[in-house]
């Protein structure tokens, strides 16, 4: 459910899911004047996150309360969830959105790993290298992570794409997906 405004919300108003100051000064300089980007808010239902995200594959949509109960939880796990959003500043709308969370890991001397999930940009929006700067951001957040690498999969006609941000293809995704459950997951 969309709820256009006209007017752009600033982050001081916001209930964000980390600091914006984690976000890199870099990227942000090099956006169009009419995008914002920030952490993910806990009112971001309302400015199309689910919509956003539904580029990608199926994505139902919960609810608001759900959501902002989801958005909680990730918010309820510090230095391991980072969503960033891009925002049209006319609309207050959700042009993009991206994912890096960090799995800590018993390799490498207690290191971590970054992983890249849920990039989307609004159609609309695209030819703005927002997809790029996304990516661009969400590096920065896992190597200033102490992430000693940041993975991603794709699909094999965005190969191109991440090899422009700097990925290199490497080993192979395999997948099981769980069949429909008819009760609720236990854990």
């Amino acid at each position: 459910m969309l709820s256009v405004t006209s007017s752009f919300t600033p982050d001081s108003e916001l209930d964000l899911l980390f600091s914006p100051d984690l976000i890199s000064h870099e990227v942000k300089s090099q956006l169009h004047a009419d995008v914002h980007v920030r952490p993910l808010a806990s009112t971001d239902y309302r400015r199309g996150h689910l919509q956003v995200l539904s580029i990608l594959t199926k994505t139902e949509d919960p609810g608001e309360s759900a959501w902002v109960a989801h958005f909680n939880s990730l918010r309820a796990l510090p230095r391991t969830y980072y969503t960033i959003v891009m925002v049209d500043k006319t609309t207050d709308l959700i042009a993009g959105v991206g994912t890096v969370f960090i799995e800590r890991k018993f390799q490498r001397g207690l290191s971590c790993v970054g992983h890249i999930e849920d990039i989307a940009v609004d159609p609309k929006q695209q030819g703005k290298k927002l997809g790029l700067r996304i990516i661009q951001a969400l590096i920065n957040l896992s190597e200033n992570s102490g992430a000693y690498k940041t993975i991603l999969n794709c699909s094999d006609k965005n190969i191109p794409f991440y090899e422009k941000c700097g990925f290199e293809k490497k080993e192979n995704e395999m997948a099981r997906y769980t069949p429909e459950r008819t009760h609720s997951p236990k854990l």
